[in-house]
């Protein structure tokens, strides 16, 4: 009777806990059993096992063969433990000499063909950042090497088949690290700023919101601009940092999306249609998956068309804007996800959406246009830190020369330097700020707390109203340079909540 122990990880939410698999090959009628919790997928391993290994020349040793994947109370899902389970199998067998030096430590994934061909396998990223915090080296399929490589400090060996793994561990042909260079490469031409003609109130709350990271709902008729300005955020906003980007790019990993190295430092842009369900953008299911927030982390989600998503899938966002983070629960299961995202939303006025427009088109009641706006709870709008009214652009503004208006590269320097002063100051941008970090970072002066008190009587702003008046006053105090906040950086924050004007009356 033998005994072997490789090393390998499941993945659970951006976690990946580590798994030993335990090879046992004891005496009696033949038998391949898999026992640990295995989902279908892991518990059809053993045929894909044994031919692959029988099609590499390898022997299936006679006897019972007991597959163990410890902890045993952790559900294991996916082929990752293919190679795994055959090196095991090898080396219990005798197949595989003196494979324990070379293992110590290693850790192994890989779905495997019938051919011993090893295939690609999802979320192989939060794996190999759990293998580099525990000092271990990974043996992946060549076709996720580039993935595991973006963890500079851990050591990646790829691999195209079964038999150069065995040659590795066996000694008889080694493989090097593999090495590939960051994914640095020219960033795809974004939507320009320029390109937007008019419409100065809203290009001035755009590049607040980029700079402190603020929520913001743009509001006007059709056709005014709104989805031209939330899509052109991207190309303002400062570029992520290595460790923001290798969070997205492990969320991207998670859901199975290929990692483009154009889009290396490109913050993500997330846009789901109105009919998507709260799963799809919460995330979860049999497996928790991440969704639409989780995939937006450290970018922007675009909600456009606000009310005519459903209330419920609404809803489901107010604790991830508060908290930055989404856990799933299912019955045998839970899974968290980050969810720190930008949420850049559109709307119009009124369901025929020409309330207010120069024109006085508009012939909804007062009755229709409160059902229209109601489709949106107030705890969701108070939890938006910027309302903002967009009219209709006019004639003289679309013929005009592009010229006049600003580049996104020069509204993109400006909000660099005022992100760049809110991570000296306190370590993080405004809109991430604590009750007690507003407190200490947003005290206005004199002036500026007697508006503030005035407002909060007239407008009804609730304490979080309030707490995102004063994150909203602290970036424009920002933006112009100025240490403390005076009564026209709260006066201009207060006028971009048109809503609570709006409820006020």
């Amino acid at each position: 009777m033998a005994i072997a122990t490789v090393l390998s990880r499941e993945q659970r939410g951006i976690d990946a806990p580590q798994v030993r698999v335990e090879v046992d090959i004891g005496s009696g009628l033949p038998a391949f059993n898999i026992v640990g919790l295995p989902e279908t997928v892991v518990k059809e391993s053993k045929d894909r096992v044994r031919a692959a290994l029988t099609n590499s020349d390898f022997q299936i040793p006679a006897g019972r063969i007991t597959v163990n994947l410890a902890p045993a109370d952790l559900p294991k899902e996916g082929g990752r433990f293919d190679l795994p389970i055959a090196i095991g199998i090898l080396i219990a067998s005798g197949q595989l000499a003196d494979a324990h030096s070379k293992l110590t430590g290693c850790e192994l994934y890989g779905e495997l063909s019938l051919s011993g061909e090893l295939r690609s396998m999802k979320a192989v990223l939060p794996a190999a950042l759990a293998a580099s915090v525990a000092r271990h080296p990974v043996i992946v399929p060549h076709i996720n090497a580039a993935e595991a490589a973006l963890v500079r400090d851990c050591e990646v060996i790829a691999a195209r088949h079964i038999l150069e793994v065995c040659a590795h561990i066996g000694g008889e042909g080694p493989l090097g690290l593999y090495r590939a260079e960051s994914p640095t490469a020219a960033p795809t031409a974004l939507p320009d700023l320029c390109d937007v003609r008019g419409q100065p109130l809203a290009r001035r709350a755009l590049e607040i919101a980029a700079a402190g990271q603020h929520s913001l709902l743009l509001i006007g008729s059709p056709g005014a601009g709104k989805s031209m300005l939330a899509k052109r955020l991207p190309g303002i906003a400062p570029p992520m940092n290595d460790a923001e980007a290798i969070e997205v790019a492990a969320l991207r990993s998670i859901a199975g999306r290929p990692l483009k190295p154009s889009e290396w430092r490109e913050r993500p842009f997330r846009s789901p249609h109105h009919t998507a369900s709260a799963v799809a953008l919460v995330g979860g299911g049999v497996h928790p998956r991440p969704g639409e927030i989780s995939l937006a982390h450290n970018g922007v989600l675009f909600l456009d068309e606000l009310p005519e998503f459903g209330r419920h899938v609404l809803e489901v966002l107010r604790e991830p804007l508060e908290v930055g983070a989404i856990t799933i629960s299912r019955a045998a299961r839970q899974a968290e996800f980050p969810a720190r995202f930008q949420l850049i939303a559109a709307m119009n006025p009124c369901p025929c959406g020409y309330l207010g427009d120069a024109t006085g088109s508009c012939h909804c009641t007062a009755d229709q246009v409160l059902r229209y706006r109601t489709r949106i709870s107030g705890p969701l709008l108070d939890r938006l830190d910027l309302h903002v009214h967009v009219p209709r652009v006019e004639f003289k503004s679309l013929r005009g020369q592009s010229g006049g208006c600003e580049a996104s590269v020069e509204v993109a320097a400006r909000v660099m330097r005022a992100r760049e002063l809110q991570v000296q100051r306190q370590g993080t941008c405004n809109a991430h700020l604590d009750n007690a970090a507003v407190e200490r970072y947003c005290t206005p002066d004199t002036a500026g707390l007697d508006i503030l008190e005035r407002a909060m009587q007239r407008l009804g702003l609730t304490a979080r109203g309030y707490h995102r008046v004063l994150k909203v006053a602290r970036t424009i105090a920002d933006m112009s340079g100025r240490p403390l906040i005076e009564v026209a950086h709260i006066s201009e924050a207060l006028a971009l909540r048109s809503l609570d004007r709006k409820c006020s009356k």
